[in-house]
């Protein structure tokens, strides 16, 4: 039987897969090219959770927050961090590729809004400030050097869309089309949905985070190795903006890094989100927590929110550290019927926060609808030590943050994918011509360095077609 062929089919409309489309067909307009993804496209995806219609999951086919063109990180605050310090592994390129091909991500994202008309919000640098990384040195935190473009939730869509303006008459796009196997056939991949049969003659796996369960289920059947990687569980941290402005006036985010006193834990901040508001986060129906900002001043809160993590790394006989941080989830769904919000003074007291108190607090809260309770009864005692520590240890660099008032929500997660055996062309070991790419591949944890790979993947697909 004949099926339709193609010079490259995408599995996954994330950052990797719709930067790779982007990549190919800048540099070879001809080539055809199909893009599956199990979601919808752009304009498509709402989630009754964030719009305020229901308060818990209520399981739609497609997770909109997760899946369909732009991933994950479609209605993040499009922060981009061009750094191979934090963000996942894609230094094995080399430092400098990598480096150049995030810096590539960024023109191309400046361009989509130079030609909407919209302003390109400043870069940051870290090494701009070594004040800052004075101050976090004496009090034994570590600042991560990164150049930051922050696009704001609001630009980063207008981005997205134009991304998808200039794609969707050149690619064949399948949306709603989930994949269910991918097959060697000599001398092609055979791509295979319950709607259609395609074969290509180069595969690209992009399914990101939502698709690690199937990644690992691909790898097994065509038997890719893999390994198994971490998870980092952790709070967000929700306190009046002016308490880390001198931060982040001149960082914008600023990723600190702190060994803990007591366990000798790596603890640290992530996704800073100066006047921003935190969020509901669905992940296969378990509600977490998340935080994002707008680029435009009106849409700014009174609020800076950020995340402390703390990564968990397993040994056997236990290799199920996704599994871990969902059933910290589902217990924090099942006492708050969703995200648990705490006062940091009632949790080193030792006692829940009720309505009643967080109603009195100086800190109002961006995330109304988050349940008042104790995450002492959720987090386990070690990571929330860990956690305590740090608070108390940002608190000298940013006097503040420990105040009886700074408002502590649970659980965040964040979910690491199976890190898949490939080579340095991100190409399958055992097979020729099958990549994996961005956060389903366990290389990528950050927009930047996900829609890096896929560029680095397409100029990989474009030197073979060149021989």
């Amino acid at each position: 039987m004949d099926y339709p062929r193609y010079d490259v089919a995408i599995i996954g409309a994330g950052p990797g897969g719709a930067y790779c489309a982007y990549k190919l067909l800048i540099d070879n307009p001809s080539l055809k090219v199909a893009v599956f993804e199990s979601g919808p496209s752009l304009s498509e995806r709402k989630c009754p959770v964030v719009q305020g219609l229901v308060k818990e999951c209520v399981h739609c086919t497609n997770c909109s927050i997760m899946t369909g063109f732009g991933g994950a990180g479609a209605f993040s605050d499009g922060k981009y961090n061009i750094t191979t310090e934090f963000g996942g592994s894609l230094d094995r390129i080399g430092v400098n590729e990598a480096h150049e091909l995030m810096c590539y991500v960024d023109y191309v994202n400046s361009g989509f809004l130079r030609g909407a008309g919209e302003l390109i919000p400043e870069m940051f640098c870290s090494a701009d400030s070594p004040e800052i990384a004075s101050a976090c040195l004496q009090s034994d935190l570590h600042l991560l050097q990164a150049d930051i473009r922050h696009l704001g939730t609001d630009k980063n869509l207008t981005i997205l869309s134009r991304l998808y303006a200039f794609l969707k008459d050149k690619v064949d796009f399948h949306f709603n089309e989930a994949v269910t196997d991918v097959k060697r056939i000599e001398p092609c991949y055979r791509v295979i949905t319950p709607k259609r049969t395609v074969e290509a003659n180069y595969c690209v796996v992009s399914a990101g985070r939502s698709g690690s369960g199937w990644v690992q289920e691909l790898c097994n059947r065509l038997e890719v190795p893999t390994t198994s990687n971490k998870v980092d569980i952790g709070v967000r941290v929700e306190l009046p903006k002016a308490v880390f402005d001198p931060l982040t006036e001149k960082l914008y985010e600023s990723k600190i890094v702190y060994r803990t006193e007591k366990y000798q834990d790596l603890v640290r901040t992530f996704c800073m989100n100066p006047g921003g508001s935190v969020v509901y986060e669905n992940t296969n129906g378990i509600i977490t927590v998340n935080g994002h900002s707008y680029e435009d001043p009106k849409m700014h809160t009174k609020n800076t929110n950020f995340a402390l993590l703390v990564s968990k790394h397993f040994t056997e006989p236990f290799n199920s550290s996704n599994d871990y941080g969902l059933s910290i989830a589902k217990l924090s769904n099942m006492l708050g019927g969703g995200v648990i919000v705490q006062r940091f003074g009632d949790l080193v007291r030792g006692q829940r926060s009720t309505e009643d108190r967080i109603a009195k607090s100086t800190v109002r809260p961006t995330l109304e609808s988050a349940t008042p309770g104790d995450l002492s009864l959720v987090i386990p005692k070690r990571v929330l030590d860990d956690i305590i520590e740090m608070i108390y240890k940002l608190n000298e660099i940013a006097p503040g943050t420990a105040n009886n008032d700074t408002l502590l929500y649970g659980v965040e997660v964040k979910f690491y994918n199976v890190e898949v055996a490939t080579n340095d062309q991100l190409e399958a070991e055992n097979y020729k011509g099958l990549y994996f790419i961005g956060d389903g591949s366990g290389l990528t944890h950050s927009l930047a360095q996900a829609a890096a790979s896929g560029v680095y993947v397409a100029k990989n697909i474009r030197r073979a077609y060149d021989l």
